[in-house]
């Protein structure tokens, strides 16, 4: 018979994505982009921009800016950024919450995103909200390489992008359906589990914790 044993605090660690899944960074992404348009003469839709965040930066601007001047851009964006968008950007709901529910369990909370790592810190910072490390500019199966090395059992994002992270890494995938995927979508890419926010987590971690493993 397999020995069973409950999970243990050191062995613990759970990753979170960054945009749409701790904080709500569409004001701020948009307000960018829309200083990012008049700064550079091109036409940005940033209301359209903001309904499929998740993937690189570079991935956006493709869409606006020729191909060569890409790299340029993201640059530009990238330093307009923290004056323009920290601010304005709340946290989710239940972010808080979550983050908290791993440290009262004796695990390590991680933040893996996609995100440019400065202005990853910077949004936590401003927020309040101090995860144990912040892996920024890693984007889908990627995540996994931050994952594996911090031993990562869960990963709680809103993108079929994190839930292929999650795969990849061989930890649990845990999905809330507050960004550009909804849960239809998560449950068809393979997550484990699909929470209708972060206010459900605490409670769902806290079963996680207790259930028994071989």
């Amino acid at each position: 018979m397999a020995h069973m044993a409950l999970t243990t605090p050191a062995s613990l660690t759970v990753g979170f994505d960054l945009d749409m899944t701790l904080i709500d960074s569409r004001p701020g992404i948009r307000a960018c982009y829309q200083a990012l348009s008049e700064r550079t003469g091109a036409y940005i839709d940033a209301d359209l921009a903001v309904t499929r965040l998740g993937p690189p930066l570079a991935e956006e601007l493709i869409n606006w800016f020729p191909a060569e001047e890409v790299a340029e851009v993201a640059d530009l964006y990238r330093e307009m950024y923290p004056t323009i968008a920290i601010a304005a950007t709340p946290a989710m709901r239940g972010a808080r919450e979550a983050i908290a529910a791993v440290r009262e369990a004796g695990g390590r909370a991680i933040v893996v995103t996609a995100k440019y790592e400065p202005n990853a810190k910077l949004h936590l910072a401003h927020l309040g909200i101090e995860p144990d490390a912040v892996i920024g500019d890693l984007w889908a199966e990627q995540k996994a390489q931050a994952l594996r090395e911090h031993g990562a059992s869960v990963y709680v994002g809103d993108h079929v992008g994190d839930v292929r992270g999650a795969r990849t890494a061989g930890a649990m995938s845990v999905a809330v359906a507050t960004g550009p995927c909804d849960a239809g979508e998560l449950r068809t890419a393979g997550a484990d589990v699909v929470l209708a926010d972060l206010t459900e987590f605490p409670r769902w971690f806290s079963t996680y914790c207790e259930a028994p493993r071989a």
